[in-house]
C-alpha cells in the first residue's frame, strides 16, 4: 500500500482535502445545514490545497520508515470519533481555538477527513509514528471472519495445548483468547500477537513452567494465569484507546510510573498499543519494541499481513451520517423500575461510559433472580447468549462486530433467550440477576457498540431510551435520565428518586 493511502486511512480522510491553508470566511451560523458532500466541497474551497506530506506510519522491517505530514502544521484532518472537546484536550487548548470550515457542535462527531485549524502543540513528542489502525485494536469488522481456532491450531505452538481453570471450568487456549476478545471487544489478532511477542506460545513451546503464573509479567497476585493476565492486557489497551478518544489519557505510562507523551495528531489505536507496551517495556526499550525490526508492529505484520490494507475496506469506523438507533427502555411498560447506575464503563475498566443500570423497584436487596423480565430495546438478532450476557445485532447481518449492537448484561441463565432468535421490540430477553461480571445487586446493564467500539451514552451519540436521554455525571454511575422537565437520578439502593415507569 502506498504511503499516501496509509495516511489517508489513518486520519479517516475521504481523499478530498489534505495539507491545507486556512481561510476564515465561515458561513453564518443560521445558514441552512449542508450535507456531508456539501461540507467537504466547502472545506476544499476554504482550505486551498498545498503540497501534501501526511503522518508517519510504522512499516514492516523490509520497508523504510516513511514520514508524511501536512504542509501546514496548524492543520489537522479529523479522524473518525473525534469531537472538538476531545481534540482540545489532546492539543491542550480550548474548543474555541479549533477553527473548522463551518460551525460545529463541540460535542458532536467531526466528519472524518475534515480540516481543522489547531494551534500546533508545544514540547517534545518522541512518539509520532502510527502503529496500528483503530480497527485492529477493537473487535471490528476486520476480524469478524478471522478463524481464531484454525490459526492457533495451524501455528501448532503451546497455546494450542494449553488448559487452565477459569471460573470453575477448564478452558483451552482457544476459548481463553476468544472469551477475552468477545467480552472486552478487543481484536483477537492483537491478543494472539501479544502472547507471541511476550512468550512465543502461538508458534513455539513452553520454555519455563514458571511463566504459566505470569505469562505477561504483570506480577499482580490477584491476576494469575493466561486468562486473567489477558484481562490486564485488554485493560491497558482499553484505557489507551478510549482515553485517547475522550482526550482524558494523553500519555503512555510505564510500570515504574514514568510517562511519555505522544503527538496529539495520532490515532486511538496507536495510543492503545503504546499504553500496553509501556507496561511491558522500559523507557529505553520501548522505541525498539514499538517500531523496531524485532518489535511488536513488525511481528504483527509477519503474523497477520498488512493491517492498514485490511482497514481500508472498513475505515473510517464512524460514517459521517451516523445516528444512534431508536431504543426503548429494557423493561415492560407499566412496571416500576429504578435507575441504579448512570453512565459508567460499558465493559471493563477504561471503556467508554456507555453503560446504564436498571433494577426492578420491587426487588429484594442483594443478588437473586428477579421474576420480572428484561425486554428487547429494539428489533434484532440474538447473536450471543452466554455467561450472563446477551448480544443483540440491530443491523441484520448476524454479527456483533458490525454496525449497532446491544449488550444486555447480568441476564440469568434461567429463561434466557438463546442465540439465533430474532426478537421484536419488547420481546423477552430474560430475568435480571447478578450473573456475568461483577454485581452487588440484581439488575440489567445495557450498553451499545458500533463496529465493535463501545459507545459513550452521551453526548456525541446520545443514548435515548423511550424518550429518556442519558446524561453523564462527573464520575461514573452518576448522571441522570432526562425527558422534558422530568429527571430521574440514579440510586444504587433503588430509592424513590430513582424510580419511574415506561
Amino acid at each position: 500500500m502506498s504511503a499516501l493511502r496509509r495516511t489517508a486511512l489513518l486520519i479517516g480522510s475521504l481523499g478530498l482535502v489534505a495539507g491545507l491553508a486556512f481561510a476564515c470566511n465561515l458561513p453564518e451560523k443560521n445558514s441552512p445545514p449542508l450535507d456531508f458532500a456539501g461540507q467537504l466541497t466547502l472545506a476544499a474551497q476554504l482550505f486551498p490545497a498545498t503540497p501534501f506530506a501526511g503522518l508517519q506510519t510504522a512499516t514492516p522491517p523490509d520497508a523504510p520508515p516513511q514520514f508524511i505530514a501536512t504542509a501546514d502544521p496548524n492543520i489537522y484532518l479529523a479522524q473518525a470519533g473525534d469531537t472538538l472537546t476531545a481534540l482540545a484536550r489532546r492539543y491542550r487548548t480550548t474548543p474555541e481555538q479549533i477553527i473548522p470550515p463551518f460551525a460545529l457542535d463541540t460535542e458532536a462527531l467531526v466528519p472524518a477527513g475534515l480540516p481543522l485549524r489547531i494551534p500546533p502543540p508545544a514540547g517534545d513528542y518522541p512518539y509520532r509514528a502510527a502503529l496500528l489502525p483503530d480497527s485492529e485494536i477493537i473487535y471490528s469488522p476486520t476480524a469478524m471472519d478471522f478463524d481464531l481456532a484454525g490459526y492457533i491450531r495451524g501455528a501448532g505452538g503451546y497455546l494450542s495445548r494449553h488448559q487452565e481453570e477459569v471460573d470453575g471450568e477448564i478452558l483451552d487456549g482457544i476459548e481463553i483468547v476468544r472469551r477475552a476478545a468477545v467480552d472486552t471487544s478487543i481484536n483477537p489478532r492483537l491478543l494472539l500477537a501479544a502472547i507471541e511477542y511476550r512468550r512465543g506460545w502461538v508458534s513455539g513451546d513452553l520454555q519455563n513452567t514458571d511463566d504459566l503464573i505470569y505469562p505477561f509479567g504483570f506480577g499482580n497476585a490477584q491476576y494469575t494465569g493466561l486468562y486473567k493476565e489477558l484481562l490486564l492486557v485488554t485493560r491497558q489497551l482499553t484505557l489507551g484507546y478510549y482515553g485517547w478518544r475522550a482526550g482524558t489519557l494523553l500519555e503512555a505510562e510505564f510500570a515504574d510510573g514514568s510517562r511519555v507523551a505522544v503527538h496529539p495528531s495520532l490515532n486511538a489505536g496507536t495510543l492503545a498499543l503504546l499504553n500496553l507496551l509501556a507496561k511491558l517495556e522500559t523507557p529505553q526499550t520501548l522505541p525498539e519494541a514499538a517500531y523496531g525490526a524485532g518489535g511488536f508492529t513488525a511481528l504483527y505484520a509477519r503474523m497477520f499481513g498488512d493491517p492498514w490494507g485490511r482497514a481500508v475496506a472498513i475505515e473510517p469506523l464512524f460514517p459521517p451520517d451516523l445516528r444512534p438507533p431508536e431504543l426503548e427502555l429494557p423493561f415492560q411498560p407499566g412496571y416500576t423500575w429504578s435507575l441504579t447506575g448512570g453512565p459508567h464503563p460499558a465493559y471493563g475498566v477504561g471503556s467508554a461510559w456507555g453503560g446504564v443500570d436498571f433494577a426492578p423497584a420491587s426487588g429484594t436487596p442483594g443478588c437473586q433472580v428477579s421474576p420480572q423480565w428484561v425486554t428487547a430495546s429494539a428489533p434484532g438478532w440474538i447473536v450471543r447468549s452466554e455467561r450472563g450476557q446477551v448480544l443483540q445485532d440491530l443491523d441484520g447481518d448476524g454479527s456483533e462486530h458490525t454496525g449497532w449492537t446491544l449488550l444486555y448484561l447480568h441476564i440469568a441463565a434461567q429463561d434466557r433467550v438463546p442465540a439465533g432468535m430474532y426478537l421484536q421490540t419488547d420481546d423477552r430477553i430474560g430475568h435480571p440477576s447478578c450473573e456475568g461480571g461483577v454485581a452487588s445487586g440484581t439488575h440489567v446493564h445495557l450498553a451499545r457498540k458500533y463496529n465493535g467500539e463501545w459507545i459513550a451514552a452521551s453526548p456525541a451519540l446520545p443514548l435515548v431510551l423511550s424518550g429518556w436521554t442519558a446524561e453523564a455525571g462527573e464520575k461514573p454511575y452518576q448522571g441522570r435520565l432526562v425527558k422534558g422537565d422530568q429527571v430521574v437520578v440514579p440510586r444504587s439502593n433503588g430509592s424513590a428518586t430513582s424510580q419511574f415507569q415506561r
